[in-house]
């Protein structure tokens, strides 16, 4: 290159220095191509307009042009430090944390980039986490947590067709509460029904009840499991699933008095499921919390049902 080449080179370089200062990446981009054009072996001067880009945010483009710094400048700080800047404005934060610990290696004693580094360590944590509670939220799975149920359930109601078609109503009725919880914070109070396909009037009883009600005062609490128990009857219903929240409960407040060690739950929010059939009772509490910004229903936790119960047997014991 010519000494006026050189010299038109570090004009235009100047003069996008000088924009990129006055806030004009548009422009200084621009002059950092030109020059480019004259000298493209310069790696500054695609750290230059990879800043640009990263200013005007346009990542591939900046990415590509930190690239091309690093591959002719390979041991230059500032590039990694660029490709660093980049990755993270890209939400690539392991990625970005690599190139920053290559800024590292190249010049142990900067601190801004060990304030990168420890940023970026955090940002990946918190990303990693805010994935695993996305995929916790999206793939909500609970027979997992009733596979122990299954056992009691074929031995009282037989290992083939019975006990299945009762364990995928109760897993299938908490997973929607689970789902709805999720996205509202709330379920709604309702009795689901497992209806008899070869004898229930599907034209007279629906599969759900609504029982927001219910729990309002003892009056109401008395009066409506009555209904529900002739209603589970009427329809042939094999089964039923109790979902409500917790909030709404004034009557009976189960979980008073019963001590720490048989609730642990009193300052949680989150639903009850109470699941009745003829020979099988049980009550689970499942609470939920915060996290990031996020509703996340926790593991359902069993509970005594002769203690807790929220509601007394719904159907006739066989």
């Amino acid at each position: 290159m010519g000494e006026s080449e050189a010299k038109a080179e570090t004009t235009l370089k100047d003069q996008g220095n000088e924009f990129f200062k006055a806030g004009n990446y548009l422009k200084a981009a621009a002059l950092y191509t030109q020059a480019i054009k004259k000298d493209p072996s310069n790696g500054t001067l695609y750290s230059n307009r990879a800043a640009a880009f990263l200013h005007l945010v346009k990542l591939s483009k900046a990415l590509a042009d930190a690239e091309m710094t690093l591959s002719l400048k390979p041991e230059w700080e500032k590039g990694y430090f660029r490709k660093g800047c980049i990755l993270e404005a890209m939400e690539r934060y392991d990625d970005a944390l690599a190139a920053f610990q290559m800024a590292s290696k190249y010049n142990p004693q900067s601190l801004e980039v060990s304030k990168k580094i420890k940023t970026l360590a955090q940002l990946a944590k918190d990303k990693k986490r805010a994935e695993e509670l996305e995929n916790m939220r999206s793939n909500v799975d609970m027979a997992k947590y009733f596979d122990m149920l299954k056992p009691e359930l074929s031995e009282k109601y037989g290992a083939e067709d019975g006990s299945k078609e009762i364990f995928s109503f109760l897993v299938e009725t908490v997973e929607n509460a689970v789902k709805s919880w999720h996205e509202t914070s709330n379920v709604d109070p309702r009795v689901y029904f497992l209806l008899n396909k070869e004898k229930t009037d599907t034209e007279k009883y629906a599969p759900a009840v609504n029982i927001d009600k219910a729990f309002e005062s003892p009056h109401m609490h008395s009066s409506c499991f009555p209904f529900l128990r002739q209603y589970a009857e009427d329809s042939f219903s094999q089964a039923s699933c109790l979902v409500t929240p917790k909030s709404i409960i004034s009557y009976p407040q189960v979980w008073k008095g019963q001590g720490s060690r048989k609730w642990k739950h009193g300052l949680n929010d989150g639903f009850f499921v109470q699941f009745e059939s003829p020979l099988v009772r049980k009550l689970w509490f499942i609470p939920s919390s915060t996290e990031k910004g996020k509703i996340l229903c926790r593991d359902p936790v069993p509970l005594d049902i002769s203690a807790h119960e929220l509601l007394p047997r719904i159907f006739k014991q066989v």
